[in-house]
């Protein structure tokens, strides 16, 4: 009994390890590899091509369907990293606008 007894508590020393081990290791990739960077980058580049469809049809109100198409995908993907309440604002603008095919 002692030997299950020892196995049981190597095992479970074993999964706690693990599990300390997968929570850290998402924040020190990103941390090696300075993928916040990029991924910052990445938010930067989408919120400016979602502004520049917003202002270009602003005075309009209206957008073209494949404009709309990639601004909402755009818009997805920054939402995705986090990007900011900023952005919804002029989604919301941009949702009530006419459609052109």
């Amino acid at each position: 009994m002692t030997m299950l007894t020892m196995i049981t508590e190597i095992c479970t020393g074993i999964s706690a390890v693990l599990g300390l081990a997968v929570m850290f290791v998402r924040p020190l990739r990103r941390w090696v590899l300075g993928l916040h960077h990029i991924e910052e980058g990445q938010k930067c580049l989408l919120r400016a091509d979602m502004l520049r469809t917003y202002y270009r049809h602003r005075d309009e109100g209206r957008i073209r369907q494949y404009e709309l198409e990639n601004f909402l995908t755009t818009y997805k993907a920054y939402k995705a990293l986090g990007g900011n309440s900023f952005i919804e604002h002029i989604y919301s603008d941009v949702s009530r606008w006419d459609i052109v095919s």
